[in-house]
C-alpha cells in the first residue's frame, strides 16, 4: 500500500512558478506566469479564489509567503517592484508598498524567543484602544482601493498588524538587497553587505542569525556561482523586547498613513468635475462677449438693477440653463457636505490617532539607555510631530473654505436662480419672491467682488480666468501654489505672530502653509515621517555583519529555463535547536548528489556545524541494477517536512527509457546517526565546495516505506508543509500538479476538521469566485480525463 494518500490531481492551464502552502490551513498559493496569484484547498485542488494581474499591482509575480498565522499571504510583483498583502478570506489587497529592488525572495517567520518583559507586553492591552476612538469605517461608495478599511464589523487595522508576537517578512532582491520588515509593513533593517541576487532567505527565530543564498554572475553568458552567507543579527536578538514594541509603533503608523491617503482619495472622488462648470462658463464667456464690461460688472447690473445684457442673458439662459444651474448647486451641496463629513470624521480622526502614537514613539525614544542603540532619534519624531500638526492645520482650514464656500454659493445660486426666472418669466414661487435686504444683497456683491474677477495670470497658468470654486483645489496632487489662497488680511493671530519675533520661530506652534493644497502637506508629511523612522532601519542594518561565507557550487548551463522560485538550495530553520540547515545538490557522475550543511544560529559557536553528503540506495523492487551502483537516484527537489525529515523528489539513474520518479521522506535520524561524522570536513575557504566535495562524509540511505512512486508523472518539483502533514507535487512542464497526504494513519480525526475549516472559507466566497473555479476545473476537465484510475477513486471519496 502507498505510504502516502492521493487526494487531487489537477492539470492546470498555466505554468505554475511558485507554490507555499499556508502554514495554518489545508491551503495552497499559485503564482503562475500569467501573473495570477491563486488559492486551493488540498480536497481535490478545488480553487477558493483567484486575484487576477492589473497595471495598479502588477503583473509578473517573483514570491510569495505566508503570514506564520496564516491569515495574510504576501507577494512580490517585479515589474512595478512592489509588495501586496492579501487577505486569505478574499482576493483584496490589504496593504502594499514600493521597494528599490526587483524581489526574488520572500520569507516570513515568527520569534519564538520567551521573557517575562515580552510575555507582560503581549498580554497587556494596547493602551491606545482604550484612549483613542475606533476610526470610522470608509463609505464603500468609493473607489475600491478604500476597501480596506470599510467594513464595520471587522478591525481592519489589528487584522493587519495580526498577533502581538513579532513577526518580519524578510525581501531578498536583485545586486545583494535585502529588507527586514517588521509585520510585514514597516521597514526595520536594511542589509547591506550582500553580493549578488537573492535565491533563498532564511532568520533564525532568536534573530541571531539570519542566512542568504545568492546567485553571483561575472558576466551575463558566464555560469553564476551559488553562495551562502551567514550574517550575525545579534543586534535584534539583544534588544527584542524594544524592538518589538518600536516595530508595533511603526506599524500602528503605516496603517494611520495609509488610513489618511485613502480618506483624502474619497475626498477626491467626492469632489466632482462638474464643480468647474462656472468657471469654464464665465470664461467662454469673456472670450466670445464684445462688450468692454467686465464680467464682474455686468452680475452687478444684474443684482442692482435687475437687468441683463443680452449677452450675459445669453450665457445663463441658453448655456448655463434655470435646469442646469438647479443641478450645479445640487452637485456643490453634495458634494461639500461629503468632503466635509470625510474631514471631520475621518481625517481629524485619523490625525489625531497618528499623533497619539508619534507622541509615544518620542517618549520612547527619550529613553536613550533602551532605544538609542536602535537608532530611534527623539529630533526627527518631533519634526514629524509638527508635520502632522501643520497636516491637522491645513485640513480645518479646508473645513473653513468648505463652510464658506457653501454659504456663498447657497446665496448666490439662490438669488441667480430667482432673477433667470424672471427672465424667462415662469412664474416664481412665493417663498422665493421675497425682497432681498440690503444685508442679502451686500453678502451677494462681496461673493461678486471676490470670485468674479477677471485674472489673466491665471489663464496662463490653468487656462480660465475665473476660480470660482474654492475647495478643488486642496484635493489637488500638485505642487503648484493655490490659485486662491485664504485672505488672512486682518486677522488679528496672524498679525500679533507676525509682529512676534519670539513665537514666530516656537517650536509649540505648527507651521502654516496657506498657500499649499491638502495633498501637498500630505506628501510633505509623509516624507519626514518616513525619515524619520528610517534611521533605524540604517542602524539597525549597519550592526549586521558578515560571520560566513562559503561559496558552494557554479550552476550548469541546463538550469537556466528552470524557474528561478523553483531552484534549489533551500533554507531551514530548526526552532528547537536553533540550527539552519541548508540543502542543495552537486552533479556527480551525471547524479544529482544532495548535501545537508548546518549552522548554529549563534554564529560565535561552533557546535553544530558542518556539512553531510546523503546518497540514495535502490529501494524500489523493480529497479534495474539493483547490486551495480549503491547510488541509484538523483535528487531533483528537496523541502524540509519538519525540523526532523525531510521531503525529496527523487529519478531513477539508470539507463531506462522511462525513468520512474519517486515522492520519499527522507529522516534526519537516518542521516546523523553518528553526530561527529560531518565536522570531519576541514573548509577551504579559497575553494567552492563542488571542487572538494570528495573529502565530504557521505552517508547512504536506504529508504523503507516512507516513499511512493509517482506514475504516469514527470515529477519535478515538491512544496509541503510538516504542520498540516500534506505535500504538494508539480511535473516538470509546470503545469501538472499531485496532492498529497503525508501522515493519514496518525490523523484521521484531525483531518475532517481541517477540511471543514477550509470548506468554510470556500463556501464564505461571492458566488462569481465559486463559479470561476467551476469554470477552472472545466478547462482542465480533458487533461483530468487522462489521469489514471487511481486518482479518480480517490477524488470521488473526498467530493464534500
Amino acid at each position: 500500500m502507498p505510504a502516502f494518500r492521493q487526494v487531487g490531481e489537477k492539470q492546470l492551464p498555466q505554468e505554475v512558478v511558485f507554490m507555499a502552502w499556508s502554514p495554518k490551513r489545508d491551503l495552497i498559493a499559485l503564482a503562475n506566469r500569467a501573473g495570477e496569484v491563486l488559492l486551493h484547498r488540498l480536497a481535490n485542488f478545488q480553487r477558493v479564489w483567484s486575484l487576477p494581474p492589473n497595471e495598479n499591482t502588477g503583473k509578473e509575480v517573483t514570491a510569495l509567503a505566508w503570514r506564520p498565522d496564516g491569515k495574510i499571504l504576501a507577494f512580490g510583483l517585479t515589474d512595478t517592484k512592489r509588495i501586496i498583502l492579501c487577505d486569505v478570506e478574499k482576493p483584496e489587497s490589504l496593504h502594499s508598498f514600493s521597494v528599490d529592488s526587483s524581489i526574488t525572495y520572500m520569507h516570513w517567520m515568527e520569534v519564538t524567543e520567551e521573557s517575562s518583559v515580552l510575555t507582560s507586553f503581549y498580554n497587556a492591552e494596547d493602551e491606545s484602544n482604550l484612549l483613542l476612538p475606533k476610526l470610522p469605517a470608509l463609505p464603500k461608495n468609493y473607489s475600491t482601493t478604500a476597501k480596506i478599511f470599510s467594513e464595520e464589523k471587522s478591525d481592519e487595522i489589528m487584522k493587519l498588524l495580526g498577533d502581538v508576537r513579532l513577526n518580519a517578512l524578510v525581501l531578498g532582491g536583485s545586486s545583494g538587497f535585502i529588507e527586514i520588515y517588521a509585520y510585514g509593513m514597516f521597514k526595520i533593517a536594511t542589509v547591506t553587505g550582500v553580493a549578488g541576487s537573492c535565491r533563498g532567505l532564511c532568520l533564525s527565530s532568536d534573530l541571531k542569525s539570519l542566512s542568504v543564498i545568492t546567485e553571483i554572475r561575472g558576466s551575463s553568458d558566464s555560469e553564476a556561482e551559488i553562495t551562502y552567507f551567514q550574517l550575525d543579527t545579534s543586534l535584534l536578538s539583544s534588544y527584542l523586547p524594544e524592538v518589538t514594541r518600536m516595530a508595533r509603533k511603526f506599524t500602528h503608523i503605516s496603517t494611520l498613513l495609509q488610513y489618511i491617503k485613502l480618506s483624502l482619495t474619497c475626498m477626491c472622488e467626492a469632489w466632482e468635475e462638474i464643480l468647474m462648470q462656472m468657471d469654464s462658463r464665465l470664461t467662454k464667456f469673456v472670450q466670445e462677449k464684445n462688450t468692454t464690461t467686465s464680467v464682474q460688472d455686468e452680475f452687478m447690473q444684474l443684482l442692482l438693477w435687475g437687468k441683463a445684457s443680452l449677452e450675459l442673458q445669453a450665457l445663463l439662459m441658453n448655456q448655463l440653463t434655470v435646469k442646469g444651474l438647479k443641478k450645479l448647486g445640487q452637485s456643490i451641496e453634495s458634494s461639500y457636505s461629503s468632503i466635509q463629513k470625510l474631514v471631520i470624521s475621518h481625517l481629524q480622526s485619523g490625525s489625531e490617532a497618528l499623533l497619539y502614537h508619534l507622541s509615544e514613539l518620542k517618549g520612547m525614544a527619550l529613553w536613550k539607555q533602551k532605544y538609542e542603540s536602535l537608532g530611534l532619534d527623539a529630533s526627527g519624531i518631533e519634526e514629524a510631530i509638527t508635520a502632522v500638526g501643520s497636516f491637522i492645520l491645513k485640513a480645518n482650514e479646508l473645513l473653513q473654505v468648505i463652510d464658506s464656500s457653501m454659504k456663498n454659493f447657497k446665496a448666490f445660486f439662490r438669488w441667480l436662480y430667482v432673477a433667470m426666472l424672471r427672465m424667462s418669466e415662469d412664474h416664481v414661487l412665493p417663498e422665493l419672491n421675497k425682497v432681498m435686504t440690503q444685508k442679502d444683497i451686500t453678502f451677494v456683491a462681496d461673493f461678486l467682488t471676490e470670485h468674479f474677477n477677471e485674472a489673466p495670470e491665471l489663464y496662463n497658468r490653468k487656462g480660465k480666468y475665473f476660480n470660482v470654486e474654492r475647495v478643488g483645489q486642496y484635493l489637488k496632487d500638485e505642487d503648484d501654489d493655490l490659485v486662491s489662497p485664504p485672505n488672512t488680511e486682518g486677522n488679528q493671530w496672524f498679525n500679533f505672530l507676525k509682529n512676534s519675533t519670539h513665537l514666530k520661530e516656537s517650536p509649540l506652534l505648527f507651521p502654516y502653509y496657506p498657500a499649499k493644497s491638502l495633498h501637498f502637506v500630505k506628501r510633505q508629511m509623509e516624507g519626514v515621517i518616513d525619515r524619520c523612522l528610517q534611521k533605524p532601519a540604517d542602524v539597525i542594518g549597519k550592526s549586521v555583519r558578515q560571520a560566513v561565507c562559503m561559496c558552494l557550487y557554479k550552476t550548469s548551463q541546463s538550469e537556466d529555463s528552470t524557474p528561478q522560485l523553483f531552484k534549489l538550495p533551500f533554507l531551514w530553520n530548526d526552532k528547537t535547536s536553533n540550527i539552519h540547515y541548508v540543502l542543495f545538490t552537486i552533479l556527480e557522475n551525471s547524479i544529482s548528489k544532495i548535501y545537508i550543511l548546518r549552522r548554529h544560529t549563534d554564529t560565535s559557536r561552533s557546535v553544530s556545524n558542518g556539512i553531510l553528503g546523503v546518497d540514495f540506495g535502490s529501494f524500489l523492487s523493480n529497479s534495474i541494477n539493483d547490486s551495480s551502483d549503491s547510488r541509484c537516484y538523483s535528487c531533483l527537489d528537496a523541502h524540509f517536512y519538519d525540523d526532523e525529515t525531510v521531503t525529496v523528489v527523487l529519478k531513477e539513474s539508470v539507463e531506462k527509457e522511462e525513468k520512474e520518479r519517486v515522492l520519499a521522506q527522507l529522516p534526519l535520524s537516518s542521516v546523523y546517526t553518528d553526530e561527529d561524522q560531518d565536522r570531519e570536513f576541514i573548509w577551504d575557504s579559497t575553494k567552492r565546495l563542488d571542487e572538494q566535495n570528495g573529502e565530504i562524509s557521505t552517508c547512504t540511505v536506504f529508504l523503507e516505506n516512507q516513499w511512493r512512486v509517482l506514475e504516469n508523472m514527470k515529477a519535478q518539483y515538491v512544496s509541503v508543509n510538516g504542520i498540516r502533514k500534506v505535500s504538494c507535487v508539480l511535473s516538470s512542464n509546470l503545469r501538472h500538479v499531485r496532492v498529497f497526504e503525508m501522515d493519514v494513519e496518525d490523523d484521521g480525526e484531525v483531518e475532517e476538521e481541517e477540511e471543514e475549516e477550509t470548506t468554510q472559507i470556500a463556501a464564505g466566497e461571492p458566488d462569481e469566485l465559486n463559479q470561476s473555479a467551476d469554470n477552472q476545473d472545466n478547462v482542465c476537465s480533458a487533461s483530468a480525463e487522462e489521469l489514471p484510475d487511481e486518482t479518480e477513486e480517490h477524488d470521488s471519496s473526498l467530493d464534500p
